[in-house]
């Protein structure tokens, strides 16, 4: 049983009853739990605002630090723990629909950003304006529209605020369509040839692409993203270990049990029974922007110390106003 969001938040476990629902509340109504004691697989895209205290936040089982003015995105399919917690936010979730007529990209802000200056004022006031109208006005077309509006223009000064991405290479945008095919295959084949002739290009020109993007080569992408998704339902679920064996596309048990060891370096088994602790001993700071976020949330390597953050996410050292706490949803 994936663990599941209790009222008064938006169904986070479920779907959105109003398709282009957009919501905000704070961050302890995320919690399967009070004491966070398992991740939760968040099915709404979500952006976390801290704004008090400090902490760190597990996302995909790797740590990211938090304090006020740290905002994490987080992607629908990802498992999130925030054990404690010991700092407050406000977060913003909705559903993709919302979205739909706008020009936005949804998949370009960051993980993780220490926001500064201008671009923390800004966000500030635009996700409290975002909690404000969410309490205060009624569910109605008109409702809805302004809050779509909202979202898109906080999404819009996001990307604007982060890393410049308009000189990408040809190999970029190879990546992309491939992790979008992985996104929709991986529990079919884990086959780079079969993703090849998907996107009618060569193993070696998938491989390349990988190579250049991630330093990793195109199995691996599609390994990871598979040992991912079980390390998702083995530590946010109860499903039995040969049922998501099965559910990953494994025959066998042991076939995957084999496999989730040499990724993980663990066992399912072992895997699972170290679900109630968090992880302990490292902070993975976020990847360089050369490395994509999306649905896999990047590598997937407990254990492993991940990049250091770019140099441009120096922090506040005040604290953002704003409530932190506004439940409503339009």
């Amino acid at each position: 049983m994936v663990s599941t969001v209790p009222s008064p938040a938006p169904p986070i476990g479920s779907a959105s009853p109003v398709p282009d629902e957009i919501a905000t509340f704070a961050l302890a109504d995320l919690a399967g739990d009070p004491g966070w004691r398992r991740p939760v697989i968040v099915e709404q895209e979500l952006l976390i605002l801290t704004t008090r205290g400090h902490g760190d936040a597990e996302l995909d089982f790797h740590l990211l630090p938090c304090r006020p003015g740290t905002l994490l995105r987080v992607r629908a399919g990802q498992a999130l723990r925030c054990a404690g917690p010991q700092f407050d936010a406000t977060v913003v979730a909705w559903d993709p629909e919302a979205l739909r007529g706008f020009d936005v990209d949804p998949a370009t802000p960051v993980t993780w950003r220490q926001l500064a200056g201008e671009d923390e004022d800004a966000v500030i006031s635009e996700v409290s304006q975002l909690a404000v109208d969410c309490q205060r006005h009624p569910d109605s077309r008109t409702a809805r529209a302004l809050l779509r509006h909202q979202l898109a223009v906080l999404l819009l000064r996001l990307t604007l605020a982060g890393p410049d991405r308009s000189t990408s290479r040809p190999e970029d945008e190879t990546f992309h369509r491939f992790c979008q095919e992985v996104e929709r295959g991986y529990p079919r084949t884990r086959r780079v040839e079969d993703y090849a002739d998907t996107l009618r290009c060569s193993v070696r020109t998938l491989t390349r692409a990988c190579l250049a993007v991630t330093g990793r080569s195109a199995k691996q992408v599609i390994d990871e993203r598979v040992a991912l998704q079980a390390g998702r339902l083995l530590a946010a679920t109860d499903k039995p270990i040969a049922q998501i064996g099965r559910q990953l596309g494994f025959s066998e048990p042991t076939n995957f049990g084999r496999f989730f060891t040499r990724e993980v370096g663990v066992s399912p088994g072992a895997f699972r029974a170290a679900r109630d602790q968090p992880v302990a001993g490292r902070v993975v700071r976020p990847r360089p922007p050369a490395e994509p976020t999306g649905a896999n949330g990047g590598r997937f390597r407990p254990g492993a110390h991940g990049e250091p953050a770019n140099s441009g996410h120096a922090g506040p050292s005040g604290s953002p106003t704003g409530p932190a706490r506004g439940t409503g949803r339009a």
